[in-house]
């Protein structure tokens, strides 16, 4: 049976020598059976059995003393904790070795081993201390549940559901807090990392104050981030990736301000000073006042998403967005001048406040780094969580994706141009060029349009797009999707339309088009093919987010159509704070003068 073979024979040749072995484990050693549930990047088992020896572990669980592991994952680190605390043998859980095939094995010997690790076993409840694991992600957290059934330390072992920062040590004696934290290699970006660590480094400080912290890392760029200075470290590798497992004593001072502070139920309070009375007061301040009005705005408007707070403080240059109960936060690029642990400290400190001040739990707040974008860099996948929300504008509902993208789905600056768009498309012909996820093909459709036609290059939009009209029950023949470059759809369309969306991207270099787009540039040779395709009363809605662009009057009154600036109609309430017009938009139609 090559698949299960009773017994294995591994041959191994090299030049002219071949060398025939028996394969006396079977599957690898570091499988202990009990394993179940797959994830991505756990540790080996092998290893956190080793790494907790290094730890100092079993004479931490003899003297009474606890074990946290604040990213538990899969449960890795508690379930070896707990059998090495239990002295149960690690193959225990194994359905076979290699050697039960082989003839030549004593099979009556290793009965009446496997009766003797049974019976060690059966004496686990009473030799397990406090262990503790901690995740934000839920379905790591199931995983772990199953792993603790399948073991039999369901009960025995505690795992729930928590932030990094809501990570707290069980009652009684200290003991060590543990973690393997992504590295970059293969989980998450850098700038979210620096966050992670950023907090560990925080929780390790005001929550475990007299404990041991360990955490096995690869990146010498991330730990300092910790903001603590380890004592010992040891070189190990996790596959074939180097790794350091760094030791950081606490001190029990630590523990002791936490105490005199006072703690929140989830994020230490020792941490919201901090945020709230500390350097970071002058932005939640801020944002305070800003939401206080514009809650009472939103609430007249019926709005539910909307920015909240736009680099209002320099120090602070955030981008604050709310989405029915979720906060997109955007930092602008840090200056090179600011050192990125105190730059990383200072976005920790705003998103605690973000956090106290909105009352939203931080598992809710979805963090991202705007650098200058090019082309259609800003509609590029940052993340695979294919995390979608459903959200509420205007009466119709929208998926939005706070993680995956820089942008998320719903251009909130281009809430009162929508709403212009459902009203002018009544009773006509819609066409939306790069329309991303087809947002304003919604309004029209809502408003009345007789039909829509969405065109964007990426196939993950125009889905995105079908999906958005779909869910406000636009599904007729009469609304159209088409993937294709802008100045190619042009080449073979032949309807006319009565109103048409232009909002192009400031530049655009897309392998699938045939030239370059630059709006400057370009504006009017776009507006020139939207005039071809436009009826006789039909209007072009123009609109780009380019702060400097500036609009070729003649070249667009060549073109016989009138001019009329609507930028200040369609700026929303929560965007007039800007330091600059986010957008401009005008109104392109046929005939008449322009203003």
């Amino acid at each position: 049976d090559p698949k299960n073979p009773k017994l294995r024979i591994n041959l191994h040749i090299r030049a002219n020598q071949a060398t025939l072995a028996v394969d006396l484990s079977g599957a690898a050693l570091h499988q202990r059976g009990w394993r179940t549930v797959g994830r991505r990047a756990p540790i080996k088992e092998n290893l956190a059995a080793g790494l907790l020896a290094l730890a100092g572990w079993a004479e931490v669980a003899r003297s009474g003393g606890g074990l946290v592991d604040p990213l538990c994952g899969v449960g890795t680190f508690l379930i070896e904790a707990a059998l090495q605390a239990a002295d149960v043998a690690p193959g225990l859980f194994r359905d076979s070795f290699g050697f039960l095939g082989w003839r030549q094995h004593d099979h009556a010997l290793y009965t009446r081993l496997l009766k003797e690790a049974r019976e060690r076993d059966a004496r686990r409840g009473t030799a397990i201390p406090r262990i503790v694991g901690y995740d934000a992600d839920a379905g790591a957290v199931r995983a772990s549940l199953q792993h603790l059934e399948h073991t039999g330390l369901r009960g025995l072992v505690h795992v729930e559901r928590r932030d990094i920062l809501d990570a707290s040590p069980p009652v009684g004696p200290s003991g060590i807090v543990v973690c393997n934290p992504p590295y970059g290699e293969r989980l998450g970006e850098i700038y979210e990392l620096e966050l992670l660590y950023t907090r560990l480094g925080d929780v390790f400080k005001h929550r475990f104050g007299g404990w041991s912290a360990f955490v096995l890392t690869s990146s010498s760029e991330l730990t300092p981030f910790i903001a603590l200075k380890s004592t010992k470290r040891h070189t190990v590798y996790n596959g074939a990736l180097e790794c350091r497992w760094l030791e950081y004593p606490l001190i029990a001072a630590a523990s002791a301000d936490a105490k005199a502070e006072g703690a929140t139920d989830s994020v230490p309070r020792s941490l919201v000073q901090v945020a709230l009375g500390g350097p970071a007061a002058a932005f939640a301040n801020r944002l305070k006042k800003n939401a206080a009005h514009l809650r009472k705005w939103a609430k007249r408007n019926n709005v539910s998403c909307y920015r909240v707070y736009d680099a209002d403080l320099p120090e602070y240059a955030l981008e604050v967005d709310l989405y029915d109960g979720w906060a997109h936060v955007q930092e602008y690029e840090r200056p090179k001048s600011v050192a990125p642990v105190k730059a990383v400290k200072r976005l920790n400190d705003a998103l605690l406040a973000v956090s106290a001040v909105l009352e939203i739990p931080l598992e809710r707040i979805c963090v991202k780094q705007r650098k200058r974008q090019r082309g259609r860099d800003q509609y590029e996948r940052l993340d695979e969580s294919e995390h979608f929300i459903e959200v509420t504008e205007g009466g119709y509902r929208f998926l939005v994706n706070l993680r995956d993208y820089f942008d998320t789905g719903l251009f909130l600056d281009h809430r009162d141009v929508r709403a212009m768009i459902g009203r002018l498309a009544r009773g006509g012909r819609f066409l939306n060029l790069f329309a991303y996820t087809g947002s304003a093909s919604v309004y029209a459709a809502g408003g009345g349009a007789t039909a829509t036609t969405t065109v964007d290059l990426s196939n993950t939009y125009i889905d995105w797009a079908e999906r958005n009209m779909r869910l406000n029950g636009f599904v007729s023949a009469d609304h159209r999707f088409v993937r294709e470059d802008c100045f190619r759809f042009f080449e073979q369309e032949r309807r006319q339309y009565d109103l048409i969306f232009l909002d192009p991207p400031t530049f655009s270099n897309s392998k699938s088009m045939e030239r370059t787009l630059d709006i400057q540039r370009d504006h009017v040779s776009l507006i020139e093919r939207c005039v071809s395709r436009l009826s006789p009363e039909g209007a072009v809605l123009f609109s780009n987010n380019f702060r400097r662009f500036k609009l070729d009057h003649g070249g667009v009154e060549a073109l016989g159509l009138s001019i009329e600036e609507i930028t200040n109609q369609t700026m929303p309430e929560d965007f007039r704070r800007a330091s600059g017009r986010i957008h401009r938009a005008w109104l392109l139609r046929l005939g008449s003068t322009s203003s």
